[in-house]
């Protein structure tokens, strides 16, 4: 077992990856690859819960963004737009003895790049990933706190919620608002939490909005700037009490930059010539 100040290094946590995709189907969340190499490399959760200097993520997590950067580059590994990955064939065939290989054709392919001076796209988890949140988590960061409700209020709306109101009471447990969410023909009245974190965010916050919303809503949701600790997150989904969704800090950036609300993202043109065509003129 690991001490509880070791997190193991990005290109241990490769196989891990892996390992845990082929277990999980084929496919996972980052949260669901979190915890799975988590639990099965027994990183106890005061390592878990290590932050990554001043930024947003933890260290395993931090960690974690590289193992599946460097797994994508090689082809080990595919993600959808919506952050979902995926095992590929030559994931599949990737051991230990070949991580080494990972990454010196991973880091020979980005030398060349940047050789070549070639501006790169945001791909969902590289480099320029762990750069645009940290920038993007600063200026959230920096904002009033009436502001910031007033923008999650803004995430709801554009991601399907009506009737969404910012109702902030002090020693009302940590509600912040009230939406309703129609799927269809049901709708859902869910509470909100929308708070400007920069530390971890510990099971006590979940476990007293759970107490503020019970009888008042169907479901409950924290939004934050901060990280949800690994005891925060389990006591969401507790067995028997009302399940609250969080939103943690990479997390939010991610609705910011798919709902297009304060982010731009540039795609880079491709252009490749293409010989046969004039020889065959």
């Amino acid at each position: 077992m690991r001490t509880p100040i070791s997190i193991p290094k990005f290109d241990e946590l490769m196989i891990p990856v892996l390992r845990a995709l082929q277990a999980l189907g084929g496919s996972a969340s980052n949260e669901e690859l979190h915890d799975w190499v988590a639990d099965n490399l027994k990183i106890m959760p005061e390592a878990r819960d290590l932050p990554h200097g001043e930024g947003p993520n933890t260290e395993l997590r931090y960690r974690l963004h590289w193992a599946r950067s460097y797994l994508k580059s090689y082809g080990a590994i595919n993600n959808s737009e919506r952050g979902i990955w995926t095992l590929t064939d030559k994931g599949e065939k990737v051991t230990s003895a070949d991580i080494t290989t990972v990454k010196k054709t991973v880091r020979g392919l980005r030398y060349e790049r940047r050789k070549a001076a070639q501006t790169v796209a945001i791909d969902g988890d590289t480099e320029d990933v762990i750069e645009w949140t940290d920038q993007l988590l600063a200026v959230l960061k920096a904002m009033k706190a009436d502001a910031f409700e007033r923008l999650c209020q803004r995430i709801l709306r554009e991601s399907g919620f009506v009737r969404v109101e910012v109702t902030g009471r002090a020693g009302d447990g940590g509600i912040d608002g009230i939406g309703v969410l129609r799927v269809n023909l049901v709708s859902f009245h869910v509470l909100f939490q929308s708070k400007r974190w920069k530390d971890s965010v510990g099971p006590s916050v979940v476990r007293d909005f759970r107490g503020a919303m019970v009888g008042r809503a169907d479901k409950g949701l924290i939004m934050t700037t901060g990280v949800f600790t690994a005891d925060a997150r389990k006591e969401a989904t507790r067995d028997g009490a009302p399940a609250i969704d969080l939103v943690d800090g990479e997390a939010l950036c991610g609705l910011l930059k798919d709902l297009k609300l304060g982010v731009n993202v540039r795609l880079v043109e491709e252009v490749e010539v293409v010989p046969e065509f004039f020889g065959g003129i």
